[in-house]
């Protein structure tokens, strides 16, 4: 139940209709007696700026999740920027501080990265390959750098953004290895596929999968189905596999403590969550 007394987190992006946050934050506060509710909100790219400085001036709101396309935008917008803002030039958490001021933060590598340690892969030392340097492949490379692997090499069909975010994550992270150059997947510990391939069924796979050993370690962004075309080819390989949703219920306990809510455990959240593919 909504009443003056609940706090506001606004879920703001477009188009809304696949928006599956609200479908586990709810849940979970609805659980534990929390007074609070995630919103979704759908505004355009154009609108945004504006949009969400008057959204902050509400006195019952305390934050936001920011997701497509606003991640890039709302750099600009803040007052603080956490070192994962700063290296993957995108932002999907926005908290308004006591003075007013708005801090931001990127889970997304965060969820990733906690979803690997997880499930027994160690990070610290590892060689890792990340296919995509867009938003949330640039924010898992953060989080990979911050957790002490060995080396990155990036991959992006846009090269200058493969380059751009190796400058970016050495000059935050000077003992990581990283180098741009191919997707072939051979001799890695931990193969990611950051980019929107598996989304279509008709998707070509980002990677060579035959060139995968049964030793790597693959992890995927896709959420639009639980197991996509290229998680299915690496199983048959005989890789373990790090789902896209898991990245999801991974990161929340982030935000839960970023927006002071305390913290959950996938598990506690996955008990509750209304989340269907």
């Amino acid at each position: 139940m909504i009443s003056g007394k609940t706090t506001l987190i606004a879920h703001i992006g477009y188009p809304t209709e696949s928006f599956r946050a609200p479908f586990i934050y709810n849940p979970w506060f609805e659980e534990r007696g929390i007074d609070a509710v995630v919103v979704p909100m759908g505004c355009k790219a154009e609108d945004y700026p504006a949009f969400l400085r008057s959204l902050f001036r509400l006195t019952n709101i305390r934050g936001a999740l920011i997701t497509m396309p606003h991640k890039v935008a709302t750099v600009a917008l803040l007052d603080a920027a956490s070192p994962a803002v700063r290296i993957a030039g995108s932002c999907n958490a926005v908290l308004l501080r006591s003075d007013g001021r708005l801090a931001g933060d990127m889970f997304d590598g965060t969820g990733f990265t906690r979803g690997l340690e997880r499930k027994g892969l160690r990070l610290a030392g590892a060689r890792c390959l990340v296919v995509g340097a867009g938003g949330v492949g640039s924010a898992i490379v953060a989080s990979l750098a911050a957790q002490g692997v060995s080396g990155i090499t990036l991959f992006d069909v846009h090269r200058p953004s493969a380059e751009s975010l190796a400058a970016r994550v050495c000059e935050h992270y000077p003992s990581v290895a990283v180098e741009v150059g191919s997707n072939d997947p051979a001799d890695y510990d931990l193969v990611v596929n950051a980019t929107p391939l598996g989304m279509k069924p008709d998707d070509p796979l980002p990677f060579d999968v035959a060139r995968l050993s049964p030793s790597t370690f693959v992890g995927e962004v896709v959420m639009k189905q639980e197991i996509t075309p290229v998680l299915a080819a690496a199983r048959e390989r005989g890789c373990r596999v790090q789902v896209g949703t898991d990245m999801l219920f991974e990161m929340i306990p982030a935000y839960l403590e970023f927006f002071g809510f305390g913290t959950a455990t996938p598990d506690e959240l996955r008990a509750v969550a209304k989340v269907a593919y």
